[in-house]
Order: structure tokens, then sequence, then C-alpha cells
């Protein structure tokens, strides 16, 4: 009896021993796993959209991402113009599409020193604020562009002129020129950067992968122009374009460079007091000093003419015509003006006399 409570007893407690020893592993594997959890890295947070993603998309959306011809340029877009109003050749009168790309003729100078020198300076200028820091074909792509422009009817045949076309009416062909981009003074190593590409395009270098291209605009922009046109080539950050039929071939690019070249800076407002607006990339040089002519003897007044050269005392108040006399001398004879101090302080400074012996 007893040998049975013992075993019942013993199997009782093998049986707790189980279960407590089962209890201790799940409590361990719980342990583990939490601590798991926490050394593990969290989770990514979800991908932001990016690019086309990003944007609204919906029937019309485009509206809200075009340009309106009539519209001041947004920044990196080349404003556009109305075509001249001249006769086309009948044989290439076209409208359809060429993909074909045909090099400019290479643009050379034929004006004055000063021609040259104001030609550089807004061609830099351009180059600067419209992609300073861009790749070098875009930039040489920017500065075809502008010398593509000189040469075709539709624009002025001076670089300045194109360069700064419509500002004198806020309604610029390239934006910086009216949106106040000049007053950020450059940065010069960017600018010799830019300097380089204008001078070597004045000198005759032609970016030829560009062709003909007269207007450009950014990814970020698609002006209304741009489904008009034709699509030469994508460089630095732009899309580069021109005309359709005729007056995007070469042979509607016969302007010739007309020298005379404005002042480099915007034109003055329409509206505005002819004014000189200058650029803050073209400060105005200091004059010499040699220009300034030394006053010579004929021009410089004689001692005997400044003398004479008294106001009338007739035309002095009167209570200022003795201002200047000298005062009469004292009348004792020793030439020395006489004293202005009162009489009761003429003795002022000097010391007492001594107190007499047994006087009181």
């Amino acid at each position: 009896m007893e040998w049975r409570r013992f075993a019942h007893w013993t199997w009782h407690k093998q049986l707790a021993a189980i279960i407590a020893s089962l209890l201790l592993l799940g409590f361990a594997a719980h342990a583990a796993r939490a601590s798991l959890d926490q050394i593990a890295p969290p989770a990514p947070p979800p991908a932001m959209p990016k690019g086309y993603e990003a944007e609204d998309h919906f029937p019309g959306a485009l509206y809200f991402y075009v340009a309106d011809d009539d519209a001041a340029p947004a920044p990196g877009v080349t404003g556009t113009t109305e075509l001249p109003d001249q006769p086309v050749p009948a044989a290439l009168d076209i409208d359809t599409p060429d993909d074909t790309i045909t090099p400019a003729r290479p643009f050379l100078m034929a004006g004055t020193p000063t021609d040259y020198a104001r030609a550089l300076q807004c061609l830099t200028t351009a180059i600067y604020y419209e992609g300073a820091r861009e790749p070098t074909d875009g930039q040489e792509a920017i500065a075809q562009v502008i010398l593509n422009r000189v040469r075709h009817p539709a624009f002025p045949r001076t670089v300045c002129g194109v360069v700064y076309q419509g500002s004198q009416n806020t309604v610029c062909q390239f934006s910086f020129a009216c949106d106040g981009s000049l007053a950020r003074t450059p940065e010069r190593k960017y600018w010799d950067r830019a300097q380089k590409v204008a001078a070597a395009a004045l000198a005759g270098f032609v970016f030829k992968p560009v062709g003909l291209a007269t207007h450009y605009h950014t990814y970020a922009v698609r002006p209304a122009w741009a489904k008009t046109l034709v699509m030469t080539g994508v460089f630095g950050a732009h899309f580069f374009h021109r005309w359709k039929g005729w007056w995007g071939t070469a042979a509607a690019f016969d302007e010739r460079y007309a020298g005379g070249e404005p002042v480099p800076g915007p034109h003055p407002r329409i509206g505005t007091p002819e004014v000189q607006v200058a650029s803050v990339t073209s400060p105005a040089p200091p004059v010499p000093t040699a220009l300034v002519p030394a006053p010579s003897a004929s021009t410089t007044p004689s001692k005997s003419a400044m003398t004479k050269a008294v106001t009338a005392s007739s035309s002095i108040t009167a209570a200022y015509r003795d201002s200047g006399t000298p005062i009469s001398p004292a009348a004792d004879g020793s030439g020395l003006p006489q004293s202005q101090v009162l009489d009761k302080w003429k003795d002022s400074g000097k010391p007492l006399k001594p107190s007499l012996a047994g006087e009181e």
C-alpha cells in the first residue's frame, strides 16, 4: 500500500516537472524571438514617387505644364517670334517633318573691335545664365542657337540684339534678361568657362549635332511652340528645336551680320526715361586720369585778379559789413590792438598784495 502511494506520488512529481520544463521552454522561445525582433533593423519606409510618378496625371493635366507663346519665357526656355512675312520658294514650301540635321555655317565676326568685345560679353552672359554648370556640349549648343538666330530673318542681326531681344517690354527671348538674374554676381571659374565657349563660337566653331536649332527648353517645361517645331537633339539640360519647312532649312539662314553691336545689357523699358541700363556683368570702365587735363597758367587766375574780385559793400547786410576789418590799434602808439577784456577782469590772475606787518 505504501509502495503504491510512493509510486503515485513519484509519477505526479515527474509529470509536474515535465509541465514546468515545457513552460520554461515556451517562455525562453518567446523571449528569444522578442530579442531577435529588437536586434533586427526596422523595415524601410515605402519609397516616395519620383519623376513622372510624382506628377498629377489626368485628362487635361498636360495643360498645366504648357507655357503660352505670348507669355514671358520660364527659366531655361527661349521665347519665340513670328516668322517674317516674306515669300517662300514654292518648291520648298513644305510642312512635313524632316529629321535630317544640317550643320550651320561657321560664324565669323566682321565688325569692329568694339563689336567683338560687346558680342563676346553678350554671348558669354547668355551661356553663363542659361547653363553655367552644364557640360560643354550643352553650352556649345546654347551658343549655336544664339548665332543661328543672328542669321535668321526672324531675329535681330547682332549678337547682343538677339540675347536681349524683348527686354524693353519684359517679354524677353531669354528669361535671365528680365527676371532679375543679372543681379547675381557671376562665379569667376564658371564665367571663364562660358567665355571660352563664346570665344570659340565667334571664331567659327560650329556645334554640328544641334543643326539649325533656334529654340530650346528644359525637361521641366513644355512650351506651346514645341509641338510646331522639329527637335534636333538633347544636350545638357535642354531639348533643341528648329522650325519646320523652308524656315528651318539652311537657305533661310541667309542674313548677314549687321555689326554695330548695342551696349550689353537689357534695353530701356518702353514708357520709361531713356536711361542707359547696364548689365551687372559689364561695369563701366574707369576714366583714365590722363584724360583729365591739368590746369594751365592761362586758366589759373592771378593774385591781382583774385584781389579785385571783392564783393561790393552795398550788397552786404549792414551787420556784417565790417566783418574782416582789423581792429584799430591802441592809442599808446604800441601798435598792438586794444584789450577786449572788461575793466573788472583786467587784474584777473595777478597775485594779491602781501599784507603789511602790524596792519590789521
